[in-house]
């Protein structure tokens, strides 16, 4: 019996995985850049912003998860089977000018990783990072997905240790840190952060990716108890992945708000770690850069991945991964060749990302909610409630943020 408990528990531990290769998307470059403005301009007073952020997103990644199991299509998928062809066609092409954006701010957040290590150029650390992920790519390509989700796990680990071994340099004081968990704003400025960092959190592409992912791991289960075993997991697999995403996060925002509060050069991830060395020593500045390193490379391998079970699933044709990824790397080096300021090509590739988020989101809270579609596990009418409420509130702050970046 005790060996039967034990095989149970092995067995679901190895159901994990999926989620947090979507997580990724929530620990990127342009992540980094808007959690350390926020805490070196306004010390711990979006500590807030943080935690909502990640429990909107969890819900949301859950719904993309759930879709992928339950009907055994991705949102890619299901969106082309409920869409004409014009409209299929136009829906990827919005999809595809948000992959490019995606990869984007990948490419740059790992170039500049480089240059800080190594004093690269940022067009060669640009062609080393898309060198790089299309090194794991051929590791999904050849060794599966589970080989894949391991590796990216093991990326984001090293993402996480870069950058929460800051704390353990500096503790922030916990009242403070307590205080922040109070929604508020201080001035316009402060809005503006925190609807950089709330309204840009859920990425377009780990919103498509995380159905796919799920079905491609687990299948497409007959409704019954594995299914419902399945689904408990998935719970738990994004409850555990948002867990480590938002802990990265917060750390970031907590380090710049106890050793960087005050400082006018931290606008930029150059200028991030510059101050980061100044305060808290070479070492704890060499782990941000790998961290960050970590971040780019594990973050555009899953764009591209994402991008690729776009393309297939609206276009209805199959292209190979690794020339998909090729494709969205032109643009990426393009950027960084003409000399475009990295720091600005990261906020414009936010603006880019966020037009892209209505046409994830209200797809996704409509089709978990089709009874017709997910049978006995459609949406609970809260659930709805709140998938509605979490897709229009993240709208809603990605036009503000667009405006507010277009008339700044």
């Amino acid at each position: 019996m005790l060996q039967d408990v034990t095989a149970r528990k092995r067995s679901s531990w190895l159901l994990l995985g999926p989620a947090f290769v979507a997580a990724i998307a929530y620990v990127d470059p342009g992540n980094v850049a808007a959690n350390i403005s926020a805490g070196s301009q306004f010390g711990y007073l979006l500590v807030w912003v943080i935690v909502l952020a990640n429990v909107m997103a969890g819900l949301v990644q859950y719904l993309s998860a759930k879709l992928g199991l339950v009907t055994g299509r991705s949102l890619p998928e299901t969106v082309a089977d409920h869409t004409q062809n014009r409209g299929r066609i136009a829906y990827w092409l919005q999809a595809e000018l948000v992959a490019v954006a995606t990869d984007i701010a990948e490419v740059v957040g790992g170039a500049i990783a480089l240059q800080l290590l190594f004093k690269l150029p940022l067009l060669m650390g640009g062609v080393i990072t898309g060198s790089v992920s299309l090194l794991l790519l051929a590791v999904q390509d050849r060794r599966g997905q589970g080989m894949f989700e391991r590796v990216i796990t093991g990326m984001l680990l090293v993402i996480a240790i870069g950058f929460l071994t800051s704390l353990f340099v500096e503790t922030p004081p916990p009242g403070a840190v307590a205080e922040g968990l109070i929604p508020r704003f201080h001035g316009v400025e402060s809005l503006l952060l925190a609807t950089a960092m709330l309204g840009a959190t859920v990425m377009p592409h780990a919103v498509y990716l995380h159905s796919g992912l799920a079905r491609d791991r687990h299948g497409h289960p007959e409704a019954g108890e594995r299914r419902r075993l399945l689904l408990r997991m998935t719970r738990f697999d994004v409850g555990l992945a948002m867990v480590v995403a938002g802990a990265v996060n917060l750390a970031m925002l907590l380090v710049a708000a106890t050793n960087l509060q005050g400082r006018n050069d931290t606008d930029s991830i150059e200028g991030a770690h510059a101050a980061v060395q100044d305060a808290l020593g070479p070492t704890v500045a060499l782990l941000f850069a790998i961290g960050l390193l970590a971040s780019g490379l594990a973050s555009t391998s899953v764009g591209a991945y994402a991008g690729a079970m776009i393309m297939q699933g609206l276009l209805r044709r199959h292209y190979p991964l690794l020339l998909r990824r090729l494709i969205t790397l032109v643009p990426a080096l393009a950027v960084l060749a003409i000399g475009v300021d990295p720091s600005r090509a990261l906020v414009l590739s936010q603006v880019v990302l966020s037009f892209g988020i209505p046409f994830a989101l209200i797809p996704l809270v409509r089709f978990t909610s089709d009874k017709a579609l997910m049978g006995d596990d459609t949406n609970h009418r809260v659930t709805t409630m709140l998938g509605w409420t979490v897709a229009a509130t993240i709208t809603v702050l990605n036009v503000v943020l667009i405006y507010l970046t277009v008339t700044g």
